[in-house]
């Protein structure tokens, strides 16, 4: 998502086999995706800390290796456990210097790491750059960073020409990455990322790469789609297409709604239902995007947090929400009943600095002050405030649903629902576990997109590692609060997208989602 990126910070990085271009019909370049599953080994929740899944276990690389050797590439055998991520294959110079790289909506450069890292780690984990290979370099030498909600890279600017699937895109801008700090990119299997995005947040005013295959007409349409294959062991990981869309990768028709803002593919949703009925949080409309580089689905803390209520997913216990629940509970009654905007009580009670669409604590504001009195203060004031939004938004569907005042009061000042619910707040890095017992019982949770319904069933949103006794179940919803003017922002990762083929059409700026074959 260009400089000061979070949604990178849920890509869950498992994939080692590299990508085959397919060989694209008239028109259209398509990239077959490769995916790969997340170790049986307990790796998935140390893994989430640190932003990246690591490698497989012995046994799943040398079974992954016989099926690269046997098929090429082009079919990898896959176990049945959470596939996290999607990358594919491109090239960059001449000679063709091969990379794995992402295809992420959210971000509208395309980096490499360059023969010139001598001083991070990541670098010889992975294939570098070597301008001087390549009969099509061009220097340019501008410096370039980027930073990610993981960690950043640096470097600079370079020109040469990049293949994707059988078309060539001549004189494109790309970063040679320099540093690579930390483990997040050290782990990763993939080597760079691709940006799809558009150039209203591209690094130091990049034509993103996607803006040049248009220009040079190297695709009929400018129209590109995304299918995500989420059944393991059924074949190749996924595809893009450059150009158009495949129908076999989709059902019935596409509802499509405009881009509201560039920079990210964004649009407007409404309302969010939980086993069918309204949670109101966005009645009233949210801002969403469509990311290919973020594995999960995340939205506000206050939404969020009661998804994962109502699927029974444990997070840590905050003390700071029952504090909140029991001293405001009455006063947000009261507003709420005189009609006060819900977005705006927790910053006319003093929890929230913000009033406006969205309460942002304090923590988002940064000072002298703040900095002189260290972090604590901070995450204390955002944790306060994150718990009375969530307040806020439980309150007002009891109202809605005609509970009383006294019953809901009942509720706030007693160990019951209100209280488990402020046990449902994720951790701090986001994780919350469910019982895989319960997969089958946890209700269905819906998007709505252009007036129509996108359904979730828990089995699409929860993420599962290993089988057995052994076998760990992860929420698919994780909370993130982007402040304004951005946010607030709902991100629709790989786990909506892997449900939905998604269309970005550039031409009309537009996304469409249809239900996935």
């Amino acid at each position: 998502m260009g400089t000061g990126r979070v949604a990178l910070v849920l890509l869950l990085a498992t994939a080692l086999l590299q990508a085959l271009l397919a060989a694209p019909a008239e028109g259209l370049v398509r990239i077959p995706l490769k995916k790969r599953p997340a170790d049986g080994n307990g790796g998935l929740h140390d893994a989430r800390r640190r932003g990246f899944l690591g490698g497989s276990s012995n046994a799943a690389a040398a079974a992954l290796n016989k099926a690269e050797a046997e098929e090429e590439g082009d079919i990898v055998a896959l176990k049945n456990y959470l596939n996290a991520q999607y990358y594919g294959e491109i090239g960059i110079g001449t000679p063709q210097q091969r990379f794995t790289v992402i295809f992420d909506t959210g971000s509208s450069n395309l980096w490499v790491p360059s023969s010139k890292c001598y001083l991070s780690m990541a670098c010889y984990f992975h294939e570098r750059y070597k301008a001087g290979q390549s009969n099509s370099y061009k220097k340019n030498g501008k410096p370039a960073s980027i930073r990610y909600g993981t960690g950043a890279i640096s470097g600079y600017f370079s020109l040469d020409s990049v293949k994707i699937g059988d078309v060539v895109v001549s004189n494109q801008d790309f970063i040679e990455a320099t540093r690579e700090p930390g483990i997040t990119f050290m782990v990763a299997k993939f080597d760079g990322i691709l940006g799809l995005g558009f150039k209203e947040i591209s690094v130091g005013a990049a034509v993103p790469v996607w803006y040049n295959m248009v220009k040079q007409g190297l695709v009929d349409d400018p129209v590109f789609s995304f299918w995500f294959n989420r059944h393991a062991g059924e074949g190749q990981g996924g595809e893009i297409v450059f150009g158009g869309i495949d129908p076999n990768h989709y059902k019935g028709n596409h509802t499509y709604v405009p881009v509201t803002r560039k920079g990210y593919w964004q649009f407007d949703m409404g309302d969010v239902l939980i086993g069918g009925k309204s949670t109101g949080f966005c009645a009233s409309g949210c801002a969403a995007i469509a990311d290919s580089g973020t594995s999960l689905l995340t939205g506000p803390t206050a939404i969020i947090t009661q998804i994962n209520e109502k699927i029974g997913a444990a997070g840590v216990v905050s003390q700071e929400c029952k504090a909140v629940v029991s001293q405001y509970g009455q006063r947000i009654i009261d507003q709420l009943l005189a009609e006060t905007h819900p977005s705006k009580i927790c910053s006319s009670v003093g929890l929230c600095t913000f009033d406006g669409a969205h309460g942002v604590s304090s923590a988002g504001i940064r000072s002298v002050v703040d900095d002189e009195a260290g972090e604590s203060n901070g995450l204390f004031n955002e944790a306060m405030c994150n718990a009375c939004e969530m307040a806020v938004v439980w309150i007002q569907n009891q109202l809605a649903q005609n509970q009383t005042q006294d019953l809901v009061l009942q509720y706030i000042n007693q160990t019951g629902s209100t209280l488990q619910l402020c046990e449902r707040l994720p951790s701090p890095m986001g994780e919350s576990s469910v019982d895989c017992n319960r997969v089958a019982s946890m209700p269905d949770i819906a998007f709505t997109i252009g007036g129509r319904k996108f359904t979730l069933k828990p089995e699409q949103y929860i993420l599962k590692e290993g089988e057995g006794p052994a076998a760990q179940c992860i929420s698919g919803f994780t909370a993130m609060d982007i402040p304004p003017p951005r946010g607030p922002l709902w991100i629709l990762g790989d786990i909506f997208m892997g449900a939905y083929h998604t269309v970005f059409d550039y031409g009309n700026l537009k996304v469409g989602f249809a239900e996935a074959a």
